[in-house]
């Protein structure tokens, strides 16, 4: 008898190369950022053609964030929730996108449904999708400053003026 001990290796789910946690009774794919498309498009080919949502998350301030499966976290995070109709299923993915480098392949030309939401997050968290057809502003004026829900962005500082008022 031998007192080594082996360790124990526990198995992690995986789906087109994910690792697969759950939340809540949903399946969460945790995708790495070069894979974001592929992996997009071949859930597409399995059924899941619509895409519900698409936001992001700023964890400036959240300290020894766990994501789950080794993967490292970053300061944002986009959050995709797909559906399949014929499946009756959802389905996320949540994808790490460093402060030095916010940026993420578009999914526009696998679910155009995302150009408001691609845009609306680069608006509020200043994530770039590259190769969106139309990077402007969707909710800001155009020359705004800043991304209003980076938890970094100053609050309160926006003067609020109202119609017949003495400024």
């Amino acid at each position: 008898m031998s007192d080594v001990v082996e360790p124990v290796v526990e198995t992690v789910e995986l789906q087109h190369g994910c690792p697969v946690v759950n939340s809540h009774g949903q399946r969460v794919l945790l995708v790495a950022r070069d894979k974001y498309v592929a992996v997009v498009k071949a859930l597409a080919d399995e059924g899941f053609d619509m895409c519900v949502d698409l936001t992001g998350v700023d964890y400036l301030n959240v300290e020894n964030r766990t994501v789950g499966a080794d993967i490292v976290p970053e300061r944002f995070e986009v959050v995709v929730n797909l559906l399949s109709l014929t499946k009756r299923e959802r389905i996320r993915l949540r994808v790490q996108v460093p402060e030095n480098d916010a940026t993420l392949p578009s999914l526009f030309d696998v679910h155009p449904g995302t150009e408001a939401h691609e845009r609306e997050t680069f608006d509020m968290f200043g994530i770039v999708f590259e190769g969106h057809p139309d990077p402007t502003r969707i909710l800001m004026p155009e020359d705004w400053d800043g991304h209003p829900l980076r938890k970094d962005y100053e609050q309160g500082n926006i003067p609020v003026q109202f119609k017949g008022a003495h400024s």
